[in-house]
């Protein structure tokens, strides 16, 4: 059975055994849990969140999975769609490094949770759920490649449903026959425009992107267990995901050294609650404005350069709602240097309204940087800034912190989960929920986690 692409990755990711899994991967996948679930309490509190909570409760019946911050439960799809909305409700979710289009936190362990509960998983049945769902949609994401966004689609609002498709269907046994049928189904859930990135209205459906994926995949999942089909050669076919989303697809790398690397690895988790390719801008900036010390008034010019994305993506000057602003660069960094841009609490609506970061923005510049392009330096940024007086300072960060190669802490890991969380948990309950998650194999039913956040403290 194992000819295709779409084949050979169902037959990994049923087979995927947890002592197969290295401890190094284990710990990743871990840390990008606990980051989740603290983001996505947090993310709970927005309003566009209680919207589409008051959507699924609206739609009546009962469920078996928790609805983060709620007192209420759903079934799983609903639960997924509303917690992957949260998930991604303020630009903090982690994402795969390089870009990928890929948020596994959002699209894979959410409605692997969601699942879990339903089906009374153990932390071991969840963990290694999560793992196969990272390593299907990272190669998924990797072999569409980065025109799925220059075509205007928000890519993980497609590939997120094929990594939710597989996570779930771990966690109702699926066979290999039914998982192929789960991402068959699962391709044509994917969906998502990036218009709210060029409208002046709007924004607000780029927080749902994550959530349909997530509620998308569990439904292909739930499908195939019913004996619903869907086509085989769902990602490689001549009508297949990667070839009508893609300009230039890479079909090889579907299956690239499938079992030997693992692309959970390539987990990034964001320290900034702004769009990723803000962030190695923002770290460059703060360097240069500590090292040499200098005000927002002394300030001439601010050129940003990196890959071509930032100029055809973000380069917007006059953000007209929230969204918008975590989304533009030239704000985005305007506001790092009259606010800590590692407290969420800084992006606000009334920044918006802030005529000195409005007037900073103005003042950046983004443009392509050839060496950053030619070198693949993915999300690499050169910032550049010139004073009033001639002076000039530049600085090139690779390797941002939170990336692979300069991961967090678990000590800056556990700070910004303080901070999500300070007025949502006590003390006593996020030390709770960190314990539980660096112990997740030896829970015997994964609800624990879910139920420490069922409920908000008030």
């Amino acid at each position: 059975m194992k000819s295709g692409a779409t084949q050979i990755l169902s037959h990994y990711a049923v087979g995927l055994k947890f002592r197969d899994i290295p401890a190094d991967v284990i710990s990743r996948a871990k840390d990008c849990i606990l980051d989740t679930l603290v983001v996505s309490l947090y993310g709970s509190t927005k309003p566009w969140c209680r919207s589409v909570a008051n959507y699924v409760r609206g739609l009546g019946g009962t469920g078996s999975s928790t609805v983060f911050g709620e007192r209420w439960k759903a079934p799983p799809p609903h639960a997924a769609l509303v917690n992957g909305t949260m998930a991604h409700a303020f630009e903090l979710d982690n994402v795969r490094q390089p870009g990928a289009g890929v948020h596994p936190g959002a699209t894979v362990f959410i409605p692997a949770l969601a699942v879990g509960e339903a089906t009374k998983a153990d932390g071991k049945k969840l963990l290694t759920a999560f793992v196969a769902g990272c390593e299907v949609v990272s190669r998924i994401g990797v072999a569409a490649g980065n025109s799925l966004e220059k075509r205007g689609f928000h890519a993980p609002a497609l590939t997120g449903t094929f990594g939710a498709a597989v996570a779930a269907g771990r966690l109702l046994d699926l066979n290999e026959r039914e998982m192929v049928n789960a991402l068959g189904i699962a391709g044509s859930y994917s969906g998502g425009l990036l218009e709210f990135s060029r409208s002046q209205e709007g924004a607000m459906i780029k927080r749902l992107h994550l959530g349909k994926a997530a509620e998308g995949g569990i439904a292909a999942a739930l499908l195939a267990d019913r004996g619903f089909a869907g086509p085989g050669t769902v990602l490689e076919g001549e009508f297949g995901f990667c070839r009508a989303f893609s300009n230039a697809p890479d079909l090889s790398y579907l299956t690239h050294r499938l079992g030997q690397e693992f692309e959970t690895l390539n987990i990034c988790i964001k320290r900034f609650a702004c769009h990723i390719n803000a962030h190695a801008p923002i770290e460059a900036l703060q360097i240069l404005k500590h090292t040499h010390g200098f005000a927002p008034t002394q300030i001439e010019k601010i050129t940003v350069a990196g890959i071509e994305k930032l100029v055809t993506h973000h380069n917007l000057l006059s953000p007209s709602d929230l969204m918008t602003a975590q989304y533009s660069i030239p704000f985005c960094v305007a506001l790092s240097l009259f606010y800590d841009p590692s407290d969420p609490e800084s992006f606000s609506d009334k920044k918006l309204r802030n005529n000195r970061i409005l007037s900073l923005t103005r003042l950046v510049e983004l443009k392509i940087d050839e060496e950053i392009e030619k070198k693949g330096w993915d999300r690499a940024a050169r910032v550049t800034v010139t004073l009033r007086d001639g002076r000039t300072y530049s600085e090139l960060v690779i390797n941002f912190k939170g990336t692979p190669q300069n991961p967090l802490t678990h000590r800056e890991l556990e700070s910004k989960a303080e901070k999500l969380t300070r007025p949502l948990l006590s003390r006593q309950k996020l030390a709770k929920l960190s314990d539980a998650v660096n112990q997740l194999e030896k829970l015997s039913d994964v609800s624990v986690l879910a139920r420490i956040l069922q409920s908000r403290r008030p």
